[in-house]
């Protein structure tokens, strides 16, 4: 189908948001008023801008408070509309958003409202131009899609249509079924936008907090099928306002909305995604010199060494970490994680069909073929069969230990980047996202969302740090293993200082709401347990940017020990990292 977004879905200036539109690869774009309004360039050099970079103009929006009002208001609005009807044909748009109204003196008379839209229509007419009328969530009297749809039945004219509008329709709770009831020819115009659910005026929550579809809760997909159904034709248009996308690059954010539509096609196509990973293949961490003694601390092995390249493989179990020498002066850091896919080859062709290019490798003739593409943070995501281990003389015996496997990672975004994150992993991997969390550091918040695979053998945490005494992109592994008190006994043994020391108090109030094992507080052992099972974990010091978390699930639990972070981030802050 036709792709489109809205100018105002982007940071920049208009020229500047034509020109990543394009190379995202739109094939149109809906004209926000206020964007064309402060570009110096007259209407027909926007039109020719546009044409050159193979952009159509699918819509001037928007038209506001026209219709339901006394008739010197109504004489003043058409004045306003045959202005816009000029600036519309220099541009080369032929269809116009007509928003419901929401002045407080409007009045809710509904045969009024489509007498008057009738006559804007016979006037939109004459420059060959269609009427798309929305109803805002908001709206004084018409704020319900079917309401709008009365209306325009009822003003029964060939270029009066409506527009339907995601978010309005969805923010409000409003069943989208009725869609089907309206003629696929008399909906002109589709915007999407996702949202995440929030407790808060309507109009604010729009302003501020729209995203791409997959980046929120709304069911987009099933509201399109629902037009696609009644025989819509036209465009599947982007219309996100959001405080993060203002301030983003505009080339990322609209190669970012190109992604959630490719997206939400294979969704309505109910395509079977091909890359869904089966289990964590390695992670790879650069800078290895403080980081060999902590893996042989927790009671790794260095299994293989690279034929060509400075990397090593370190075992324990199930979990394979790669260590290489990184760029020199850096600190340690997570670069890369390995994920096992049953169909490598498949997984690649598909990132690249949501724009997720392969990213260059040296690579040597003997080295196995491994293809990666970049996460929004800059991490490789590597798509691996068991080829890979051949590059380290392969598998090689099993390393005995407490770890099993690696249960999840997580990855510390920058500020814009949580979205764009989520729908990457959304979309790329086939994971599937829980709740966002905003969790309490000592200097901020913590911004979490968990996401995992169906059957949690892989799960990613993606986080954003909004902290005031500066940025902490800290990046961690957490090990699965089946007794943590075990490792715990072990670490305090023999590496007392390598653990993260977790204050009395908690264990003061952790005892007061569970019967737990006094041991758990010499140990420094936290605890959690919901209504499927409980969770047992312990944290090493920071190395570098790098932590290491170990985790007992027991029963059903398939969380993440939530309550607990905030408790491991103040004491990060305060104690010292090794290697920094």
């Amino acid at each position: 189908m036709r792709k489109s977004i809205a100018t105002v879905s982007v940071s920049g200036t208009l020229t500047e948001k034509l020109e990543a539109v394009a190379a995202a690869g739109f094939d149109g774009v809906e004209i926000f008023e206020n964007d064309l309004l402060a570009c110096p360039l007259p209407p027909e050099e926007i039109r020719a801008r546009a044409a050159g970079l193979g952009l159509g103009i699918d819509l001037y929006q928007p038209f506001r408070d026209f219709e339901s009002v006394t008739p010197d208001v109504l004489a003043r609005n058409l004045r306003r509309a045959e202005h816009k009807f000029r600036v519309m044909r220099r541009l080369g748009a032929d269809l116009l958003l007509v928003c419901s109204n929401v002045s407080p003196g409007v009045v809710g008379d509904d045969e009024l409202a489509a007498e008057q839209l009738r006559l804007l229509a016979d006037r939109a007419a004459e420059h060959g131009i269609r009427i798309a009328y929305e109803a805002l969530a908001w709206g004084r009297h018409v704020n319900e899609y079917l309401h709008a749809w009365r209306v325009v039945r009822m003003a029964d004219h060939p270029n009066l249509g409506t527009c339907l509008d995601s978010f309005h329709i969805l923010s409000r709770g409003s069943d989208p079924i009725g869609i089907e009831a309206i003629p696929g020819e008399k909906i002109f115009f589709l915007q999407l936008a996702d949202a995440p659910l929030l407790a808060m005026d309507v109009l604010q929550w729009s302003r501020h907090h729209r995203c791409f579809p997959g980046q929120g809760n709304f069911d987009v997909a099933g509201l399109v099928r629902h037009a696609l159904n009644a025989g819509y034709t036209g465009p599947l248009s982007l219309e996100v306002f959001n405080d993060h996308f203002r301030q983003a690059v505009t080339g990322r954010t609209a190669r970012d909305g190109m992604r959630s539509l490719l997206a939400l096609e294979g969704e309505l196509e109910r395509a079977a995604h091909p890359s869904v990973p089966t289990g964590f293949a390695f992670a790879e961490l650069s800078g290895p010199g403080p980081l060999r003694g902590v893996l042989a601390a927790l009671g790794f092995a260095r299994t293989g060494t690279h034929p060509t390249k400075p990397v090593e493989l370190w075992s324990q179990g199930g979990a394979r970490l790669l260590l290489n020498e990184g760029p020199p002066g850096t600190d340690p850091a997570l670069v890369a994680i390995g994920l096992d896919s049953p169909h490598p080859g498949g997984a690649v062709k598909h990132a690249e069909s949501l724009l997720s290019p392969v990213l260059p490798r040296e690579r040597a003739p003997e080295d196995a073929p491994l293809d990666a593409v970049a996460a929004p943070d800059g991490t490789e995501i590597f798509f691996c069969d068991d080829g890979w281990l051949a590059d380290f003389g392969g598998p090689g015996a099993p390393v005995a230990g407490e770890v099993t496997r690696i249960d999840h990672v997580a990855l510390t975004q920058p500020p814009h980047y949580f979205d764009e994150a989520e729908l990457f992993y959304r979309s790329v991997l086939g994971l599937s996202p829980q709740e966002s969390l905003d969790l309490p550091d000592p200097y901020g918040l913590l911004r979490s969302k968990a996401m995992s695979a169906p059957d949690g053998s892989v799960r990613m945490v993606v986080n954003v740090a909004q902290v005031g005494a500066g940025h902490h992109p800290w990046q961690h592994v957490a090990l699965a293993c089946e007794d943590v008190v075990a490792v715990a006994r072990r670490l305090r043994a023999r590496q007392p200082g390598l653990l993260l020391p977790i204050p009395g108090n908690y264990y003061d109030d952790l005892e007061a709401r569970h019967e737990i094992d006094p041991e758990l507080r010499e140990l420094g052992v936290l605890y959690d347990r919901d209504g499927d099972g409980e969770f047992l974990h312990l944290y090493t010091v920071t190395v570098g940017r790098v932590f290491f978390e170990f985790v007992q699930r027991i029963g059903g639990y398939q969380g993440y020990g939530a309550g607990n972070a905030p408790i491991r981030l103040a004491v990060q802050h305060v104690s010292p990292a090794r290697g920094a």
